[in-house]
């Protein structure tokens, strides 16, 4: 298909010691594997579609899109290494590279060979990681706003990884979040950053994301470390393996993101070889997925469709 814009808008797991066939509703379960005792998501049924969420946030931030697909693909989402309620094992490095291997040791402990997969924020580096180290595998690529070889860590990133290099970033910031939910959603803080609707982040997602992370001070290091392991750029030269790609791939972005600019969106769409377009989203920004389910999962069926066409 030819390309289109569309504007306006591994290490091995170990023995499963509970049954891996889906859920029968969208809870966390947790996982052991080398990598640590990974929480997720599974829930649905049919050929599988994996979610992977920004920072710092979790799984929880595709439940909607979850709730929408899951009649037609088994949705797996994990919680990255360092965020939601994921253990990572003793010494385990947290950057985006080795987060693309943990997943795929959860996907090979649930017995799943091929995927469509669907990314946001950091998410979007892992996600094109997998795209270009295990082709086979992934079916389709939707990418939201997200990390590119240009952009990775974007500006708005730098101060956060100051602050983590400190041990300063979960006590200064998430955790004035968590205890007043009104300066959460205030320009100043996560939801005017990252979200369009003022009355986002709910009371519920904060709590969701932000109190696993807070729970001790082996938590606050693990966030620290994830963010810390983002300041290598993790896709730099990944562009000429974007560029022989297979994989059909989507780009969905908010124009009003003020993490990540509008040139990332220009970057992917230019160099992926088997791009489906680009859809730009008016007031949205960063984790729009979390706000509009509905685009989401009306975007994944739009890939999906075109790409057996």
């Amino acid at each position: 298909m030819q390309r289109r814009e569309f504007v306006q808008g591994s290490l091995a797991a170990a023995t499963l010691s509970a049954c891996v066939t889906p859920a029968a509703s969208p809870q966390r379960r947790i996982l052991p594997t080398a990598f640590g005792r990974i929480a997720y998501v599974d829930h649905g049924r049919g050929p599988a579609a994996l979610f992977l969420h920004g920072f710092p946030l979790s799984s929880y931030q595709w439940r909607g899109a979850i709730a929408r697909l899951s009649n037609e693909r088994r949705c797996i989402a994990p919680d990255f290494m360092g965020l939601g309620r994921t253990e990572p094992a003793p010494g385990q490095n947290l950057a985006p590279a080795d987060q693309a291997s943990m997943v795929l040791a959860v996907l090979d402990a649930l017995r799943i060979g091929s995927f469509d997969l669907i990314a946001n924020d950091s998410g979007g580096a892992v996600a094109q990681l997998l795209v270009v180290r295990h082709p086979a595998r992934v079916r389709t690529l939707l990418l939201t706003n997200c990390d590119t070889e240009i952009e990775s860590p974007p500006a708005a990133m730098r101060p956060v990884i100051e602050l983590a290099k400190q041990g300063r970033f979960a006590d200064e910031w998430l955790a004035r979040w968590l205890a007043d939910p009104a300066l959460a959603r205030s320009p100043q803080g996560i939801g005017g950053m990252c979200y369009a609707n003022p009355a986002h982040p709910s009371d519920a997602a904060l709590s969701m994301y932000f109190t696993p992370l807070l729970a001790s001070a082996q938590r606050k290091d693990w966030l620290h470390d994830y963010a810390i392991a983002l300041e290598r750029n993790a896709l730099a030269g990944i562009g000429p393996a974007l560029a022989a790609s297979k994989v059909p791939a989507r780009v969905v972005w908010g124009v009003d993101d003020g993490i990540f600019s509008a040139a990332g969106a220009e970057y992917l769409e230019r160099t992926i070889a088997k791009s489906h377009g680009v859809r730009r989203l008016d007031n949205a920004r960063l984790f729009w997925p979390e706000e509009r389910p509905d685009v989401v999962a009306a975007q994944a069926r739009i890939l999906w469709e075109s790409a057996r066409a």
